[in-house]
């Protein structure tokens, strides 16, 4: 029996060795150097994992490095085996800090005045508003974690979810009917929802007109959640006054991507937090463990649902 790595070349064994050292007893094999593929019983998938999974006729469970999993269930030959997917208190901190880093420079007119700087012209700016509001779609670990960040920050914060579910502390909304009410007073719109067929495009002209007018836009969930020209049109109208966008649906976009040069637009290469292999490796062993032991893993995916 052995569990494969499966990661681009400049990854592999930086994410086998950390598991090897805690799984000692268990041979931890990276891709594509496995010998018999029908000794593979668990695969550890990391976000550029390549088409392989199929090739593996005795795998047991899939376990993702990465809070989604949407590039896992979309792959070709996906075997009818369990899947589990990472939660990481660090990744969810760290998008947080990215949401709170672009939220602040907004109303704090930080684009405005770094151009200021660049023409040495001193000139004051607009205070920030009196009532800082933010939406936050989905409130997942992620979610929930940038939600109470910017409450802490004095902002009013409500969340949006497709299905109910706590909040965490904060406010939050369910369903269709209640995502126009959350986006009305949303002068921030975060979305870090999971991508599923339910929530591809879910950024687009209808729910962008929802918004207050001026409003601003955090993507650190899938690039396919938004309707890039829609966004653009967004922008253009001032519906929109700027958008940060950790994901892309073309990653990285083309050298000709309006994207690259828009005097409103921050783009981030998606890093807007990275899984350490250090840091999460004992709970890939932890759920490698349990698959062996016959124990349902945590974290499970409900295929269905897509996360």
């Amino acid at each position: 029996m052995s569990v494969v790595v499966i990661a681009g070349e400049r990854d592999r064994e930086a994410w086998r060795r950390p598991i090897q050292e805690r799984l000692p007893d268990i041979e931890i094999l990276a891709w594509p150097d496995i010998g018999d593929p029908g000794a593979v019983e668990i695969a550890v998938v990391h976000h550029d994992a390549i088409d392989v999974l199929e090739r593996f006729p005795n795998l047991r469970a899939v376990i993702g490095m990465w809070a989604g999993v949407d590039h896992i269930l979309t792959r070709p030959g996906l075997p009818d085996v369990p899947i589990a997917r990472m939660v990481d208190p660090l990744i969810a901190r760290d998008i947080g800090h990215y949401v709170v880093l672009h939220a602040l420079r907004h109303v704090r007119s930080m684009p405005q005045m770094a151009a200021n700087q660049r023409a040495r012209r001193w000139q004051p700016v607009a205070p920030p508003p009196v009532e800082l509001r933010a939406g936050i779609l989905g409130m997942g670990a992620v979610g929930t974690a940038a939600a109470r960040m910017l409450r802490d920050l004095g902002f009013a914060v409500r969340g949006w979810t497709r299905t109910p579910r706590a909040g965490g502390g904060i406010p939050c909304l369910a369903g269709r009917a209640a995502l126009a009410e959350v986006l009305s007073a949303a002068d921030i719109c975060v979305c870090t929802l999971p991508l599923t067929a339910a929530t591809e495009g879910i950024v687009n002209a209808g729910t962008l007109a929802r918004l207050p007018r001026g409003a601003y836009l955090i993507n650190a969930g899938r690039g396919r959640h938004v309707v890039e020209e829609d966004l653009l049109a967004a922008l253009e109208s001032g519906q929109l006054a700027g958008a940060a966008l950790d994901v892309l649906r073309e990653e990285p976009p083309p050298a000709d991507s309006p994207f690259w040069d828009h005097p409103r637009v921050t783009i981030t290469p998606h890093n807007a937090a990275d899984p350490r292999p250090e840091a999460v490796a004992g709970a890939l062993a932890a759920n490698i463990r349990r698959v062996l032991a016959g124990t349902p893993m945590l974290n499970l995916v409900d295929r269905d649902r897509g996360y």
